[in-house]
């Protein structure tokens, strides 16, 4: 088994566990927003912080003023939101997140994407958090029940995965990744610290 394979089932099967705050990423139109919803409802986090500066409607981000007006929808309270609006990218996003982070004293987030995004979107809070020279924990909490085969404007989530595992590489090489083995060493030390 290699180290890719392990830690996609390895960061595929990390338990959820509450925080501070859900950090909703943009992308995938609007499908992420519910799931973000339900995890402020279940007490996971007091906060949702919605990242995302990048405006490309035909790949399926939206503003990030959009998705608070889909969160207002759903019941959650205008207080209990805050925007990031600069990000370009994930990377963008990640590096954000931890300055919000480090703002608000937190040391647990949730990150809230799609199934297919986060592997990517994990190393790159992962890296995002090193390069902060910060310790916190990063909890994958993507949203697990969307559909892999349904046709969006942006494709079929099963087809971006592979995408996805383009640009992990690419990235990876460019330095704004971490690697799979350190993904691997994160996720044990997680485990180690939640017992």
């Amino acid at each position: 088994m290699t180290d890719r394979e392990k830690f996609f089932v390895l960061l595929s099967n990390l338990p959820l566990k509450k925080g501070e705050a859900i950090f909703l990423l943009e992308g995938d139109g609007y499908n992420r927003v519910a799931h973000a919803a339900k995890l402020y409802k279940q007490g996971h986090a007091p906060k949702i912080v919605i990242t995302g500066g990048a405006v490309k409607r035909e790949y399926g981000s939206y503003p990030a003023s959009e998705l608070e007006i889909e969160l207002l929808k759903l019941g959650i309270p205008k207080a209990d939101i805050m925007l990031e609006e600069t990000a370009a990218h994930t990377r963008a996003e990640a590096d954000r997140a931890m300055e919000i982070a480090r703002e608000n004293g937190w040391k647990i987030i949730l990150v809230a994407t799609s199934a297919h995004h986060q592997y990517r979107a994990f190393l790159t809070f992962l890296k995002a958090m090193h390069a902060a020279d910060m310790d916190i924990m990063i909890i994958n909490a993507p949203a697990r029940d969307l559909p892999w085969f349904s046709l969006n404007p942006w494709g079929k989530r099963a087809d971006l995965l592979a995408e996805e595992m383009e640009r992990i590489f690419a990235y990876q090489e460019k330095g704004d990744v971490a690697g799979f083995s350190e993904g691997i060493r994160y996720l044990e030390r997680l485990e180690k610290a939640s017992k």
